[in-house]
């Protein structure tokens, strides 16, 4: 009986529990890149014109790994003996006939324990919408809810994460689907789905460049701006009537956004996530960078708000995971 680990179950269930009864080799995945650094650790003071991920006359393949290999660090590398992990996204999801919009700030500490704080801006009817720069003004304009979990925040995957690239990715998505039409999506949001659970450092963001440069069939695109106005290095998957594009910061490898279409009975958006913000700050409910108040209040002082919700039955699996295959 083959034996799953969580992420890999969600997944195989997305593909209507799907096991194949040969045995089928994963597209080969190369190693790390030896990794570059200046003497002083600083990244250089004028970067280049051309990020080389985005130079003409390179392959898809060819402009991640040479993104992997050249990847600077950034302030939030720096922070990670800070108590709580930030993480601020705003996603346009899939719903039944209807895309739920929301803001996300999630403080997490190590324990499970945390706050997530969001904004929910009205549904949007039907499912060919395409996210606009000007919605994220909707968000500021709604009430915020809290949120406060005793011990069900979790990671999407536990720490540490492998440095072997292969095996990361088999985590991301089951190595016996790999003829299946979905793997490809399936490795990408993976990745995706990776990012937007929790903080992946300098070499995490390494690791997972070489993952994505192992899907098979990925696209570069050029240049795009995300919904925040930034530029980034756009590559797609195009697999199982569905088109995923990523637009990747060039400069620190970090994921900004990820956009799935899809076509067929109900074609239209299915899910848009925009990651605003990745950090550590040592205060729950404070942002990284932002003034700590006089007397932080005590995670768990007196009656939250609002209920704690359990997320996830399984420890190993995310608060949510963005862009799998629902209703």
């Amino acid at each position: 009986m083959l034996r799953f680990t969580a992420p890999a179950r969600r997944v195989a269930a997305a593909l209507g529990s799907v096991l194949l009864a040969g045995c089928h080799t994963v597209p080969a995945i190369p190693a790390n890149a030896p990794p570059t650094s200046t003497h002083s650790g600083q990244q250089p003071a004028t970067p280049p014109a051309t990020p080389p991920a985005t130079a003409p006359g390179l392959t898809a393949q060819q402009r991640l790994a040479t993104l992997a290999a050249a990847l600077g660090p950034v302030p939030a590398d720096r922070t990670t003996d800070l108590r709580f992990t930030y993480l601020h996204l705003q996603t346009w999801n899939r719903t039944s006939g209807a895309i739920r919009r929301e803001d996300l700030r999630r403080w997490r500490h190590p324990d499970g324990s945390g706050r997530e704080v969001t904004r929910r801006a009205p549904d949007v009817r039907g499912v060919a919408h395409q996210p606009r720069a000007e919605e994220r003004d909707l968000f500021r304009q709604a009430s915020p809810t809290t949120t406060r979990y005793r011990d069900e925040l979790h990671p999407y995957l536990p720490a540490p994460l492998p440095t072997d690239p292969a095996a990361l990715a088999e985590l991301l998505a089951p190595p016996e689907l790999a003829a299946e039409p979905a793997y490809p999506r399936l490795l990408a949001w993976g990745v995706v789905n990776l990012a937007v659970s929790q903080y992946l450092n300098l070499p995490e963001r390494t690791t997972a460049l070489h993952v994505l440069a192992a899907v098979p069939g990925i696209a570069y695109l050029g240049t795009a701006t995300d919904l925040a106005g930034r530029a980034g290095a756009a590559f797609q998957v195009v697999a199982d009537t569905s088109t995923v594009t990523l637009i990747i910061d060039p400069t620190s490898g970090e994921l900004l956004a990820a956009q799935e279409r899809i076509t067929g009975p109900r074609p239209g958006l299915f899910s848009y996530v925009l990651i605003l913000h990745r950090g550590h700050t040592d205060a729950e409910g404070v942002p990284p960078g932002a003034s700590t108040p006089s007397t932080p209040p005590s995670r768990f002082s007196g009656r939250s708000t609002s209920t704690p919700r359990k997320l996830s039955a399984n420890p190993g699996e995310p608060a949510r995971q963005v862009g799998q295959r629902g209703g």
